[in-house]
């Protein structure tokens, strides 16, 4: 089918628009329109290509959702080398760089460009005409690996340029120090090792061959490098910085242009105190000689340039004596080493504790307990012991190796499968994970019962008030007031009126605030959208689990084994019986010919969106789900239908095509 000319001006209008709003709102920070208003205009560009994909192209906004899984990386060779910089930490060696380079250039001063080094992952990329072709990594500096489709990803990458040059350029993708906290969060919670630092879980990200999996850690990056800039008149890095920006790239707006050696150390010591203050890491300055002709004379070596040094931020790291390592019972059960150290500040706070995440983390290091230790903020937050100072062991440390039991209940201790690292309780009873139930349950990200913090949970705990979380909802005034001291009647008052709004949550609140083993915030959303009630979700089988995307195998078979337990069942009646709403929206069964049938479309229709459709459907009787799965029906088929066709063959769904449809179930 040929596309008409008014479809075809359509879509390159759009196309400019979305990724004008892309550089806008990723690159600038300075968005001109509404995420309503962006969100139609994306929608109606994937519409386009859904009823035309021979317009789709690589350089569409379209692109970078991800979804393509890869079977490995190729490798690649780079065009020029990807050397690597020699560092210092300290000022006699930046000024005796100075001094080798107005030896080497025969001049009495020279002037550098000073930019902040971003602690991530170097990569190139290569432009065709104004479209990105491909992404590599520095790899060994001669040849690196092809990640093009991971770095498509990336927002503020531009997938065309905003001038159609031919060019390649370079620069660092970094992920941002909150995205690495909530990873880290994630992957704790799920049993799973958690990265070192930033860099570490960059690097890991754009390993992944998932590239959708990619797209949802929030990566970033700055472009700072351009090859042979001869070729577009460019003359020092400072033009190269300002050309970089003007073709469409994000370049970190923190450079300076320095006419003197000591302007540079005013730099790195402006920096190396405001440094924390970046939503990025970084762990220097790079001091470049500015006049391209100059690096050009400089040179470099076989390892790294002449012309340019990393003038690296000390560490803000310190050593302390580990006291005691003590054993904390999480809500699902995790069993985590807590490091107990003499207190220490670091960037400005007094620290005393830092998770030790898991048994093989101490194992790798070899941390002992009275062992001294260096201590420094993971990704300037989170307090993280590096590993031990095992010169100044005198033999009376002690090796920590993993309970044989609960530390609190006294219960077995064993992994609920082998891929994971951590050990959990696995007495259904302990007091301890109890405790930390209760207060996953009615934490901000899942019930947000306010009024009821730690301390108070415990003593409902003492006293037997709570045996699990669905007690709560059969707390009435006599009980909480038999707690005795401190609760008066506006602290009753508070925490009834809290429990009684807390009913009406969201679904996917609940099932977080439910433990489910190795679900985070996300994956909790995803299953409340995708099965609309808890009861659907506890009748879900293994095969409708792995539909949902970043659902794998291992996350199926907690969610199956955590509502097959009687205990959580018990739990989930009673929260029923005491009012607690259960589903993320009201599903009321309508008359109509198409009662009792789940439906599921594909393609494009004619005649309504998709939208359109699933109400029309859900009115005359059906349940719409944007899902195929075995429980589904009937397949509706538009023009350039998906995958799920086949799935719906496999799974012997009935088909039908748009005209079909409507011929049968036309409303009159």
């Amino acid at each position: 089918m040929s596309v008409p000319k008014d479809i075809k001006e359509r879509y390159e209008k759009l196309k400019s628009e979305v990724e004008e709003h892309n550089y806008r709102y990723y690159v600038l920070a300075s968005p001109v329109i509404s995420d309503q208003e962006y969100d139609k205009l994306f929608k109606e560009l994937v519409e386009l290509e859904k009823k035309y994909p021979e317009l789709k192209s690589s350089d569409s906004p379209t692109q970078r959702v991800g979804g393509i899984v890869l079977e490995g990386f190729q490798k690649v060779n780079h065009s020029v080398l990807m050397l690597s910089l020699d560092n210092t930490y300290n000022e006699e060696e930046i000024l005796e760089f100075h001094k080798r380079v107005l030896k080497n250039l025969k001049k009495e001063n020279v002037e550098y460009l000073c930019e902040l080094k971003i602690d991530g992952v170097s990569v190139a990329l290569r432009y065709k005409d104004g479209v990105l072709s491909q992404a590599i990594t520095r790899g060994d500096g001669t040849v690196g690996e092809d990640i093009t489709e991971n770095v498509k990803t990336i927002p503020a990458i531009p997938l065309r340029l905003r001038k159609n040059v031919s060019i390649e350029v370079r620069g660092e993708i970094y992920m941002p120090k909150k995205e690495f906290v909530r990873i880290n969060s994630e992957r704790e919670e799920k049993g799973l090792p958690i990265f070192a630092n930033p860099r570490n879980s960059t690097a890991g990200t754009l390993k992944l061959l998932n590239s959708s999996e990619v797209a949802k850690r929030k990566l970033n990056c700055f472009m700072y490098y351009v090859i042979n800039p001869q070729n577009y008149n460019l003359k020092t890095q400072e033009e190269a910085l300002n050309f970089l920006k003007e073709i469409g790239f994000r370049v970190n707006p923190n450079y300076k242009k320095a006419e003197s050696i000591e302007e540079v150390v005013e730099f790195w010591e402006s920096w190396n105190s405001k440094r924390k203050e970046l939503e990025y890491e970084v762990d220097g300055i790079v001091v470049k000689v500015n006049n391209f002709e100059f690096q050009r004379l400089l040179g470099e070596t076989v390892r790294s340039p002449r012309w340019a040094i990393a003038f690296k931020f000390k560490a803000d790291q310190k050593e302390t004596k580990l006291e005691n390592i003590k054993f904390q019972v999480g809500s699902t059960g995790i069993i985590t080493p807590v490091a107990e150290f003499v207190p220490i500040q670091l960037e400005g706070t007094i620290v005393r504790r830092a998770s030790l995440h898991n048994f093989d983390y101490i194992k790798e290091r070899d941390i002992r307990a009275g062992d001294y230790v260096i201590v420094k903020k993971a990704g300037g937050i989170i307090p993280q012991v590096i590993g031990p100072v095992k010169e100044k062991r005198t033999g009376e440390e002690k090796v920590v190796t993993p309970p044989k039991s609960c530390p609190v209940c006294g219960g077995k201790v064993g992994k609920i499968r082998e891929s994971e690292v951590a050990i959990r309780c696995l007495n259904p009873s302990c007091p301890e994970k109890l405790l930390r139930s209760l207060e996953n349950f009615v934490s901000r990200n899942a019930m947000n019962i306010q009024g009821i913090g730690p301390k108070i949970l415990k003593r409902m705990v003492e006293s037997k008030l709570l045996k699990d979380v669905s007690d709560l909802y059969y707390l009435n005034e006599e009980k909480i007031r038999s707690l005795g001291e401190g609760i008066g009647d506006k602290t009753v008052e508070n925490i009834l009126n809290q429990i009684e709004q807390s009913k009406s949550r969201e679904l996917d609140r609940l099932i977080n605030g439910l433990g489910v083993p190795n679900i985070g915030t996300k994956t909790a959303k995803d299953l409340a959208n995708h099965f609309k009630t808890l009861d659907n979700l506890m009748k879900a089988n293994f095969d409708e689990l792995i539909e949902i995307e970043g659902i794998g195998e291992d996350i199926a078979n907690s969610i199956i084994k955590f509502f097959s337990q009687e205990e959580v069942k018990k739990i989930i009646k009673k929260l029923k019986e005491a009012g607690v709403k259960t589903g993320q929206k009201e599903i009321k069964e309508k008359e109509g010919p198409l009662k009792g049938l789940i439906i599921c479309q594909t393609g494009v229709l004619s005649r309504m969106t998709r939208q359109e459709f699933a109400e029309y459907v859900e009115s005359l009787g059906a349940v719409f789900n944007e899902n195929l799965t075995k429980r589904t029906n009937l397949l509706v088929v538009g023009e350039n239908p998906g995958s799920k066709v086949e799935k719906a063959q496999k799974y012997g769904t009935v088909i039908m095509s748009e005209e079909e449809f409507f011929e049968k179930y036309e409303k009159n």
